[in-house]
């Protein structure tokens, strides 16, 4: 198979764009004016473009890019290939072949982190940068639950995998809501579409990110204006630990009262308002 990136636009046929680094084809999708600024949107573990689907009216008036991650949605699940800055590569690699130079990128969880490596990289091209619910260091995860913890536990997790059904998967993801409500179909199917390495290796490769340096750490040298966007009952992620993100010049910290660690889900309007704003907000003098 060709390695490169496969978009749409507003429902078009699918492209290729073959600039993108290797590890197979990467999913895209791009709504609004494309003459409008840019807002990148980039979900979390287990995650797909369809996550974003509630806050996109609120981002009508924004060219946004939504991808699928290596080893998530439609994209290619390689054996390998999901480091953080491998991830934030191939994100600027479709960036650059829809030809937007300059972009607000916004995180949701694991997303937070790729996006964060992607500013890392690449200054010029992050204009801005968004964290939702983006646990700050790794002493402030509260945890998984059971199914989740159990489901990444060598031999017994694989053994799991393979027999897994749409109950397993809504167990795991139980501590991704705080509001009752049954778990949404797109973010079972979503998960249930990965591969059990491109899972294991997704969760690995956050983990060594923030082992390696917090993201409030890596944040205070780039000097971006930095949205941070916390539930204040995200069940996986301390709610304190957002303060962390004070520490970070020029960092607005917004924290949902009521919400879990999926404001995008649990309170759409809130959580694109706040997107939509800080990404028409006027560039600093």
């Amino acid at each position: 198979m060709e390695h490169g990136v496969r978009a749409h636009a507003d429902g078009r046929s699918l492209r290729r764009a073959d600039r993108a680094p290797s590890g197979g084809d990467i999913h895209v999708a791009q709504d609004g004016p494309p003459d409008a600024p840019a807002g990148v949107l980039l979900h979390g573990l287990g995650g797909s473009t369809t996550w974003w689907e509630p806050v996109l009216p609120a981002l009508r008036d924004l060219n946004v890019v939504r991808v699928d991650l290596l080893g998530h949605g439609t994209s290619a699940k390689p054996a390998g290939g999901y480091g953080i800055a491998e991830q934030a590569r191939r994100v600027g690699a479709v960036l650059d072949e829809l030809g937007i130079r300059r972009a607000t990128v916004v995180g949701h969880s694991t997303g937070g982190a790729v996006a964060t490596s992607l500013a890392e990289q690449r200054r010029g091209l992050v204009a801005a940068i968004a964290l939702i619910d983006t646990g700050p260091r790794l002493d402030a995860f509260l945890g998984d639950s059971f199914a989740g913890r159990l489901l990444t536990t060598p031999v017994v997790g694989e053994l799991l995998w393979r027999l897994r059904t749409d109950g397993t998967i809504s167990d795991a993801l139980s501590t991704a809501f705080t509001r009752e409500g049954r778990i949404p179909d797109r973010m079972i199917a979503d998960v249930r579409g990965m591969t059990y390495r491109s899972l294991t290796a997704t969760d690995e490769a956050s983990t060594a990110y923030l082992e390696e340096r917090p993201v409030p750490d890596r944040l205070v040298g780039l000097d971006l204006p930095t949205l941070v966007v916390f539930g204040s009952r995200d069940r996986r992620w301390r709610p304190s630990s957002a303060q962390d993100y004070r520490r970070v010049p020029r960092a607005r910290i917004e924290i949902l009262d009521g919400v879990g660690r999926t404001p995008m889900f649990e309170d759409p309007d809130t959580t694109g308002a706040l997107l939509r704003d800080f990404a028409l907000a006027p560039a600093p003098r």
